[in-house]
């Protein structure tokens, strides 16, 4: 006959259910086996032992004179009662102890599928249940399928199994089974009755988590990180403010020699860190934002929430970085839209081919003045009309109208 004490026996142990949960699971389940085969459980009396595992169930009755028995399930003869336990006499309670067997095989069969299916779902409210504490927090685990849109990991703590979709990995993440992976904990849901736990290795708390990990400044709340945004794989930013004046933020942040950096920078496939020191001064923030460029002014349309930023020509593609990852992830850390300039001395300086003119300048008149060194509308205009008639031959007036053109040019770009 199978036992359901076994089952409980098999469950109780390596579950992450609480003993008191599982005792009430395995008294509901009893009880539901003794209603129906007595019509009720009110005197019926369910005694667990979750340390053996030993359950027993007692029926309770009233021992009443031969003859004056009137409701079977509450009362019991004295005689029937001398078979049970013959210490007992008219007005005493008697307990008989009774055996699973006794319930019949198809009830105990019934009843054993039930208390599975409690358990199991008990166990996968308790995952849901642990994981949601656990947004926020980084897990390793070991990579155990990988599949074409996501990544099955079992967490190494519980062997709890973590999704990690391939939207959250970064850029240049390669695993293979029994590859070792670190993450945080996204997102934790019921799909299709059963927890889903969501893996990110992309969210800007996973680079919170690993920084207050490696910075102890941070984690006791010396250094506050103020905000993340990131590129994964390519490019972050982390605005940082020290709680104590006596400390730099990005110093400690960075670490000796950037020994504290370096291994996140690693963990994050090479991604670049910049970390800068937060202000309230928004133009100052703003500046810093854009590191590495060096800015010159910035004007700030704070009701537009708009920055026009005005730099030199060498540090203009600094500021806007590759495929526009510098100047992109500024807006998002500052909240501003940035909009980059040359420095107008830069326009001052600008010269252009005389090429470049030859669809409002005869050919053989730019050719006139490269001849005599003037390669450049710059180099033409530093000489007088007189002074290139007689360099050139050409006329006054075909002088005059070159030089009108070059100088519009010039005026359009100012």
């Amino acid at each position: 006959m199978v036992n359901l004490v076994d089952v409980f026996s098999d469950f109780k142990t390596g579950k992450n259910i609480d003993r008191p949960t599982m005792v009430r699971v395995l008294e509901d389940v009893f009880r539901t086996l003794i209603k129906k085969k007595y019509g009720t459980d009110e005197n019926f009396d369910v005694i667990v032992n979750t340390n053996t595992g030993d359950l027993e169930i007692w029926r309770v009755r009233e021992v009443v004179p031969d003859g004056e028995v009137t409701n079977e399930l509450a009362q019991v003869s004295v005689t029937e009662a001398h078979t049970i336990d013959e210490g007992v006499d008219v007005g005493d309670e008697c307990y008989e102890k009774l055996s699973i067997d006794d319930f019949g095989r198809r009830a105990i069969m019934a009843a054993r599928q039930t208390l599975v299916s409690r358990i199991m779902e008990l166990e996968k409210d308790e995952i849901y249940r642990k994981y949601s504490e656990m947004v926020g927090t980084i897990v390793i685990g070991e990579v155990s399928q990988i599949m074409k849109k996501e990544i099955l990991v079992l967490d190494d703590a519980t062997s709890n199994e973590i999704v990690l979709p391939r939207t959250e990995m970064i850029k240049g993440d390669y695993y293979r089974k029994g590859d070792v992976v670190k993450g945080i904990i996204k997102k934790v849901e019921m799909v299709n009755n059963a927890p889903y736990i969501m893996l990110s290795r992309t969210d800007p708390a996973f680079l919170a988590k690993l920084l207050e990990g490696e910075v102890p400044e941070i984690e006791d709340g010396v250094i506050e990180i103020k905000n993340i945004v990131r590129l994964p794989g390519e490019r972050a930013k982390v605005a940082v403010e020290s709680h104590d004046e006596r400390i730099d933020p990005v110093g400690a942040c960075v670490g000796m020699k950037g020994s504290r950096i370096h291994g996140i920078v690693r963990e994050l496939r090479n991604e670049n860190i910049d970390i800068i020191n937060y202000t309230s001064n928004v133009s100052l923030f703003i500046q810093r934002s854009l590191t590495p460029a060096k800015i010159s002014n910035i004007e700030l349309d704070h009701e537009r929430k708009r920055a026009s930023v005005f730099l030199d020509q060498d540090q203009v593609s600094l500021a806007i970085g590759k495929a526009g990852s510098n100047i992109k992830l500024a807006t998002k850390l500052t909240g501003y839209e940035i909009d980059v300039y040359r420095n107008q001395a830069e326009y001052e300086i600008d010269d252009v081919d005389l090429e470049e003119f030859g669809d409002a300048i005869e050919p053989w008149v730019i050719e006139a003045l490269k001849n005599v060194g003037c390669d450049t509308a710059r180099q033409v205009l530093e000489l007088s009309a007189e002074e290139l008639v007689r360099r050139t031959d050409l006329e006054e007036e075909t002088v005059r109208e070159v030089l009108r053109i070059l100088a519009e040019e010039f005026e359009e770009e100012k």
